[in-house]
């Protein structure tokens, strides 16, 4: 039983958890509403900022895999905003620092300043009017501001004081202005200087405590391994344009990428391009706790060309050579010398381009080192006349006529029209390259008897020309993923035109290719390609595949197109036309060049166009073998004779890098 004791000991008691209760009631009251305000300003404050990791662009390899152009390991100095000093004073010592270890190394470093190097200071003479405007809006002067007045804020505004020599105090202005204009902070890194040899990487990691905020980086650096093989087609890299950025921004590129310019590294550039990475920093309280990479960077993917690189350079030796030795082989004193042509060689089966020779080229290693050089040589190297290249046609289009007036029934394979050397049409005489007699198609295409083809142009119009033509491609982009010349076909609209008078006697010289139809060579080895396909006609193509970084796994394989056919109202047609063409290729030829004792078949057709500024021009077009093309091909030399005479040296070329026909 209890006593009065223990009852005045539990009161007591309760009395104390109460007072105890109450205390802390009020001071939580006075910690969340009087000093609410206090407790606030001691919080955490948490703050995140990421920085893009640049993606390693893809390579370029030819049909075997062997790369063409790739990429190596380059180091660059960077500051880091991270770790750089807020105060100007000891960002400058750093900066100073750095660009003393660079100068010993022969390193230059980033100057954007459009300001000259020694006092008394102005405009730098090469600086446009919307670079000196830039500037002066990013350092906040007005319109008027002199080169004097630009440089007393930059030497304010980043405590550049007298303590300096001229020298560096516009050393220090130059990086601080490169600083600014690439918007350099947490997020955005400042590369000052790339290109650096590995001493000078070390020299500057040993100093790492010394340089706050100044870190070594690797960075992926565009290689030409091959520099002779296609290199108009390979193309090059290069920062994005003023009238390209809203398309590239667009696409979600940075103003600073380094994009595809020209040829495959353009139009490839999606797949070369990769995927940039995410390196995400975290600051608390303004000290940074992590530092992470959060999304890695996806390298480009390996575009594999249909090229062989050891046929290409075959090829390109063959038109070389050809060129080199014409004189020998040249019998109309008229002619001269020549210096410049054209070969394509395509895959019969699915209209893969296996080589494209032009003359006279050069090589990818030298494009930048001499590009002023190259841009006003003799002969245009950098112009791409297997594909670029416009030409009339001149007798080689006589199958794509063949193939009209026997498809639309005009004429059969026995059909024929009598030559007697020359041709009247409406009281005009048109001569042709022999007297010929009674001649059919077949034997017409053999020896390119015009007066066959002028009367058969007649009896077609030009209305079926253009129609064949189109079919052929003539007058239209191949679809070529870098491009190429469209060239067009004659007709009274074409004429219009170009402010020249049609007659109905233009029929006739657009029947033999020799009037105002202009084709490049890769135009032409596609119609070779459609005869072999007996008028299936391909899209030719330069990307065999498309690869992952490491060439692992296959992405994409390019299929064969199909872009028109001919659809043959006779069985017959291409019998005809193939049977002229493989009678072509036993004309008389030395026998050095001879396509007879090959042990298969070619079908061939040449000509001579003549053209404004030359004598004439020569051309051919081919396939082989007859009975199962493998290769379809075109060539042209510009003012020369006897382009034929290269054809054996591509077959028995094909034959030794691809192991025979």
């Amino acid at each position: 039983m209890r006593t009065v004791s223990d009852y005045v000991k539990i009161s007591l008691s309760v009395l104390l958890v109460l007072a105890a209760a109450i205390f802390c009631a009020m001071r939580l009251l006075k910690i969340q509403v009087v000093e609410s305000d206090h407790y606030t300003s001691k919080k955490i404050i948490t703050s995140t900022y990421t920085q893009e990791i640049p993606a390693t662009r893809g390579i370029i390899v030819d049909a075997e895999g062997n790369a063409i152009v790739s990429n190596e390991v380059c180091y660059a100095v960077v500051i880091d905003d991270k770790n750089f000093p807020t105060d100007p004073a000891l960002g400058n010592a750093i900066l100073l620092r750095v660009t003393e270890i660079l100068s010993d190394a022969g390193v230059e470093w980033t100057d954007v300043l459009p300001i000259s190097r020694e006092m008394p200071y102005s405009f730098a003479p090469e600086a446009s009017e919307e670079s000196l405007n830039a500037m002066k809006s990013t350092i906040g002067v007005n319109a008027y501001a002199t080169a004097e007045n630009c440089m007393d804020i930059l030497l304010a505004d980043f405590a550049i004081t007298d303590a300096y020599t001229p020298e560096q105090q516009r050393t220090l202005a130059g990086i601080r202005y490169s600083m600014l204009k690439q918007d350099f902070s947490i997020s955005n890194r400042f590369e000052i200087a790339s290109g650096l040899e590995l001493d000078t990487v070390a020299e500057i990691s040993e100093l790492e405590l010394l340089l706050r905020g100044v870190t070594i980086a690797q960075n992926a650096e565009r290689v030409i391994e091959i520099g002779d093989v296609i290199p108009h087609e390979i193309g090059t890299v290069g920062p994005i344009y003023a009238d390209t950025a809203q398309e590239y921004l667009d696409k979600g590129y940075d103003l600073d990428a380094i994009v595809g310019i020209s040829g495959i590294e353009k139009a490839m550039e999606e797949a070369l391009q990769g995927k940039e990475g995410v390196r995400t920093i975290t600051f608390e309280d303004g000290v940074p706790v992590s530092d992470e990479i959060t999304t890695p960077a996806t390298p480009g993917c390996t575009v594999k060309l249909t090229v062989n690189s050891d046929f290409q350079r075959g090829l390109q030796k063959i038109l070389e050579d050809f060129i080199r030795d014409f004189p020998a082989i040249n019998t109309k004193g008229e002619l001269g010398g020549v210096t410049s042509g054209a070969l394509v060689v395509l895959d019969a089966k699915t209209g893969a381009v296996l080589g494209e020779a032009t003359c006279p080229t050069y090589n990818l290693l030298e494009y930048e080192e001499k590009y002023d050089e190259l841009l006003e040589a003799k002969g245009s190297p950098l112009f791409n006349r297997a594909t670029q290249g416009l030409y009339r046609p001149g007798s080689t289009f006589k199958t794509i006529t063949a193939t009209a007036g026997l498809n639309e029934g005009i004429v059969d394979g026995h059909t024929s029209y009598f030559c007697n050397r020359k041709y009247f049409f409406i009281d005009t005489p048109y001569s042709c390259t022999g007297k010929h007699d009674y001649i059919s198609v077949s034997r017409a295409l053999m020896v390119s008897c015009n007066s066959y083809f002028y009367e058969l142009s007649r009896n077609l119009t030009i209305d079926n020309l253009v129609k064949y033509a189109a079919l052929y491609g003539v007058g239209q982009n191949t679809g070529l993923e870098t491009r190429d010349a469209a060239g067009y076909m004659a007709s009274p609209e074409k004429y219009e035109e170009l402010g020249l008078m049609w007659t109905v006697g233009q029929v006739l010289q657009a029947g033999i290719g020799n009037g105002e139809t202009m084709v490049s060579p890769l135009q032409l080895a596609n119609v070779a390609c459609t005869i072999a396909n007996e008028g299936v006609r391909y899209k030719p193509y330069l990307v065999d595949s498309i690869w992952d970084y490491n060439m692992e796994n296959c992405i994409k394989e390019t299929e064969p197109t199909v872009m028109a056919r001919i659809d043959s109202n006779y069985s017959y047609v291409y019998d005809y036309v193939e049977e002229g063409m493989i009678l072509a290729s036993r004309n008389n030829m030395p026998a050095k060049y001879s396509l007879q004792n090959l042990g298969y078949n070619v079908a061939i057709k040449t000509g001579t166009p003549q053209w404004a500024s030359r004598v004439q021009d020569s051309v051919f077009i081919g396939y082989a073998p007859a009975h199962d093309p493998q290769i379809a091909f075109a060539g042209i030399v510009e003012g020369g004779e006897y382009s034929k005479y290269m054809i054996r040296s591509i077959l028995k070329l094909y034959e030794e890098v691809y192991g025979g026909m």
